[in-house]
């Protein structure tokens, strides 16, 4: 099945939502899926698996994912001991603010997370406990609605980017060993990886098996039991979201894009554009 585009129901001036405390289940969660806005999720108990983009990751107590927008990713419980996390989705334009003659950005944590390609942090638990308080609050403001809540939530999602900000996030947790889930074969890690890479590449279904040294069969049915997609879907959407990265930073045609993302024919891929995103790519240059 594609990947499923998540919508958000939201008051056009306050680009926010947020789940909270929730307790995950087989049954609650989501399948593999994208959306535009950025998401931060703290794991506060339970167990299970993280993928995103293209890395399988344990979840455990303390765990914090950043995972940027237009980032293709899934959530896996355990059911006898399921995860309970809080997650927040914001757009980009709900906590922007001017520099001020400093560096900082408080996108950067979901920049390096993408650049590092590593989503999952680690914080003492110091910090683990002012970002669980301040989670608190921004519940209460919600709840409460009292006049100015918007800003003030806005202020603590702030607050939380900052104080990540302040950590190496490329070196926490850089034991990439740590990071991938032990349910990850390794040759699959290799083609994953290989995939993310190269969008370019053949990555028909017997292409990546040779690449992986084991039967289609075998790789179709592994894939399809750790990602909930078969392999044409998932590089497809690979595909696409590369293609959005590149409309968005770059000043390359659609039709260079397009070649370069691998789609054989720009008819291809207005219209496996347009079935993830709901707009063609044209649309979409446009929306930025």
């Amino acid at each position: 099945m594609n990947p499923y585009r998540k919508r958000f129901q939201f008051d056009g001036e306050f680009p926010f939502e947020y789940v909270y405390h929730d307790v995950k289940s087989a049954q609650n969660e989501l399948p593999d899926h994208v959306h535009d806005w950025y998401e931060f999720v703290y794991v506060y108990s339970g167990r299970g698996t993280f993928f995103i983009d293209h890395i399988f990751y344990d979840a455990e107590p303390g765990d914090i994912f950043l995972i940027p927008g237009n980032t293709l990713h899934r959530s896996f419980p355990v059911e006898d001991d399921p995860k309970r996390s809080t997650a927040l989705f914001f757009s980009a334009t709900l906590i922007h603010a001017a520099s001020l003659g400093d560096a900082f950005t408080y996108l950067q944590p979901f920049e390096a997370a993408k650049r590092n390609q590593s989503y999952r942090l680690s914080l003492p638990a110091d910090a683990q406990e002012r970002i669980i308080a301040i989670l608190d609050q921004i519940h209460e403001e919600h709840s409460e609605a009292k006049v100015g809540y918007r800003q003030a939530i806005r202020l603590h999602i702030q607050q939380i980017l900052l104080l990540l900000g302040r950590y190496d996030l490329q070196t926490m947790d850089s034991q990439q060993a740590r990071h991938n889930s032990s349910m990850m074969p390794e040759w699959m890690t290799d083609v994953l990886s290989y995939a993310d890479a190269h969008p370019e590449a053949d990555l028909s279904l017997s292409a990546l098996a040779r690449h992986a040294a084991v039967t289609p069969s075998h790789f179709s049915r592994v894939f399809k039991r750790l990602t909930g997609m078969n392999v044409t879907d998932y590089v497809t959407a690979k595909r696409v979201m590369r293609a959005k990265e590149l409309i968005q930073q770059s000043h390359m045609s659609i039709s260079e894009i397009a070649e370069q993302c691998g789609f054989g024919s720009i008819t291809h891929f207005h219209r496996k554009f347009k079935a993830l995103t709901g707009m063609t790519p044209a649309q979409y240059k446009r929306h930025e």
